[in-house]
This record gives structure tokens, C-alpha cells and sequence, in this order.
């Protein structure tokens, strides 16, 4: 799947916002992909997790062993789970506990258990990162992150391969040097 269909799918479904977001990175960015507006539709879902697992499967081949899919919660669920079903293997997550990420639910990482971990955007992968020290503290290996968008363009610093179906760098401040704030423009919090 090219990056042009790609967006051409968050444009109809009205996943990819204009304005004046703050990021959960606490940046601020004049675009925002809302997900959950192109993960509410089942079939689209499934065509957007299978695309970036075939983008993992072409570039890792016969080395990519994986016995699951983590996900932080709540944007990434969806995508681990689709990614999940497109790798045949079980899909579960890490939630907030007291602000910081933790499994529960009787979730578990088996000492030498090769996973991947899911998300829906990254930015700077702060995120990601927690989940994969989650699954490393467990004894667990993370093969590759697989994520529908990369806004880091490509400079996340995740120490494993990271698999996109859009890689970009957009506009983003420390909200000290916002353009849109100095033009008195109040950011916004779309996500969860």
C-alpha cells in the first residue's frame, strides 16, 4: 500500500485533523491523525494492519519470529489486534497504572518470547519505548515496532526495526515556540 492511498483513506474517513493540536508528546503541531476515526471501520482496519505486516514480512523475512503483539492501550489496541490477526499470533496490551504503563489482566511476557510491539502514531516513540522496556524487563524480545504512522520521520531512536505505512516529518513546537500559540490560537487535545 503506497503512502498516497494511505492518506487518501485518512482524508475520507476524517482521521487526518488541521488546526492546532498538542501532541501527547506535549508538542504542538498544526496536524493531527486521529486514528480512531479509520480504526472505526472494521474492514479498513483490517486492509491498514495487514499492509504495514506485509511491509514487516518483506523487509525481516525468514528472520521474523513472533510469538505475539503488545500494544500500549488505548490507541494502539485496535492496531494489535489487527496486526495480531494478520501475523496469526495472540494480541494483548499494557494500560496506565498511576501514569506509567504495566500489564495487567493476568498478561503476560514469557522469558524469551519474541514480540511486536503495535501503536497507532508515533512521534517520538516515548510510548513505544515504555512498552518495549515492559517486554525486556520480562526476559521478552521485541523484533520490530509496526505503526500505521511515523510522524518522527523515521527518527524515533527505537533500537529495533520500525514499520510505517506513512513516514513523515511534520510541523511540530515546544508549545514556548508555537506559532499558533503566539497568534493566539488555543491548542487542542484530540486523542483519548
Amino acid at each position: 500500500m503506497e503512502p498516497s492511498e494511505v492518506f487518501k483513506i485518512f482524508k475520507e474517513t476524517k482521521a487526518l485533523l488541521t488546526g492546532h493540536f498538542e501532541l501527547r508528546s506535549g508538542l504542538h503541531s498544526d496536524q493531527y491523525f486521529q486514528c480512531a476515526l479509520v480504526l472505526q471501520y472494521p474492514r479498513i482496519a483490517e486492509q491498514l494492519c495487514a499492509a504495514v505486516v506485509e511491509k514487516m514480512r518483506m523487509a525481516l523475512g525468514a528472520k521474523l519470529q513472533v510469538q505475539g503483539v503488545i500494544s500500549p492501550a488505548l490507541g494502539g489496541l485496535p492496531v494489535g489486534h489487527g496486526i495480531g490477526r494478520a501475523l496469526n499470533v495472540r494480541a494483548f496490551f499494557a494500560e496506565k497504572v498511576e501514569g506509567r504503563l504495566a500489564l495487567r489482566r493476568a498478561f503476560e511476557v514469557k522469558p524469551d518470547e519474541h514480540l511486536v510491539v503495535a501503536e497507532d502514531v508515533i512521534t517520538r516513540g516515548g510510548r513505544v519505548q515504555e512498552v518495549m522496556d515492559i517486554v525486556t524487563a520480562r526476559g521478552g524480545v521485541v523484533e520490530a515496532v509496526c505503526v500505521l504512522v511515523d510522524r518522527s520521520g523515521g527518527k524515533s531512536g527505537l533500537q529495533v526495526p520500525v514499520f510505517s505505512l506513512v513516514q513523515m516529518e511534520p510541523a511540530t513546537w515546544p508549545p514556548a515556540e508555537c506559532p499558533l500559540c503566539r497568534q493566539g490560537s488555543p491548542a487542542v487535545h484530540p486523542g483519548s
